[in-house]
């Protein structure tokens, strides 16, 4: 076994811009271009092992071949591939929306519920993310609310800048505001209902739908802190710095810095997914070798062992 290197599955959604092209190097016709799939099993955007032997095949392909031993113990007993891993370049501002957990998904066809984590990589001064309600509704006014439009005020709207971290569970209101751009690190699942979205008009002239059954099925509408955002804090380690930025029953999230080499083991329990989010080195295992930069997107099956990520620059980690 060795590590995969992927191409993202990519996404035109109207609130995209030109970072991912601008940025990352990442080569599309779509325009704008709103998110890239860089880590994904999920049928609506799979992204594709970009090199080597089997170079054009999908990543779920793969996994299917070898068999789910390459997901780990930890994996063992979940149905599908746990997560799915993007970049969002917001240019302008999402809609307020909110996703169901495991139970209310499953029951409606969607396979897994969407908890999330956003880590905020980029933010133009003055820019905001929506989290959770700044105080508790009842059902009655949830409902008055998203039919009038007024939604909006009762939402915490938080300044963000570059390194901030949220936990957005299933179940939370949320929207990522314009000028930021963000990585995602969620279940894999594409259940998104849209809750309030600024009257804008889609493709066809007309205002897009809200998912107003749904979301008031699957809303948590008591007062969420809006100090779930939090500041990672990195414990420097040899060679390298590392924060933990979740960890849940859906996955497990690290940050590391690295200035010279990270030594890193992938065993038996969970594969590895690496999303490099800034500067570029070199993923060493056994005697081989693979570079990568900003942007790029690896898959290391479970039990591949020792290996070590080379250079300067940031890594986000992901594992089960």
């Amino acid at each position: 076994m060795r590590p995969l290197k992927l191409t993202p599955a990519f996404k035109d959604y109207l609130w995209g811009g030109t970072r991912l092209r601008a940025d990352f190097g990442f080569e599309t016709d779509l325009s704008p271009v709103a998110e890239a799939w860089v880590l994904s099993c999920h049928k609506d955007g799979r992204s594709v092992i970009a090199e080597g032997a089997d170079a054009g095949m999908t990543l779920a392909d793969w996994i299917a071949r070898e068999g789910k031993a390459v997901l780990g113990k930890n994996a063992a007993e979940m149905p599908d591939f746990p997560i799915l891993i993007k970049l969002i370049d917001a240019e302008k501002p999402l809609s307020l929306q909110v996703h169901p957990d495991d139970a209310y998904a499953r029951a409606h066809g969607e396979g897994y519920g969407k908890t999330e984590l956003w880590y905020v990589l980029d933010a133009t001064p003055g820019s905001t993310l929506y989290y959770g309600f700044n105080r508790a509704l009842d059902r009655e006014e949830l409902a008055t609310r998203m039919a009038d439009g007024t939604l909006l005020s009762t939402v915490n709207a938080v300044a963000v800048k570059p390194g901030d971290c949220f936990y957005v569970e299933a179940g939370t209101i949320h929207g990522i505001g314009a000028g930021i751009l963000i990585a995602e690190i969620q279940q894999s699942s594409n259940a998104t209902y849209r809750v309030y979205d600024y009257g804008r008009l889609g493709a066809d002239g007309k205002p897009r739908p809200l998912h107003t059954e749904q979301a008031q099925a699957v809303l948590n509408t008591k007062a969420v802190d809006a100090a779930g955002m939090t500041r990672p804090v990195f414990a420097p380690k040899n060679g390298y710095a590392v924060a933990k930025l979740a960890k849940c029953p859906y996955f497990t999230i690290d940050a590391l810095h690295i200035t010279d080499a990270a030594a890193l083991v992938a065993d038996k329990s969970s594969f590895h997914a690496l999303l490099c989010t800034e500067g570029e080195g070199t993923l060493c295992y056994g005697d081989g070798r693979i570079p990568y930069r900003r942007g790029d997107a690896l898959f290391l099956p479970a039990g591949l062992g020792e290996y070590a990520l080379t250079g300067m620059g940031k890594v986000l980690l992901t594992y089960i």
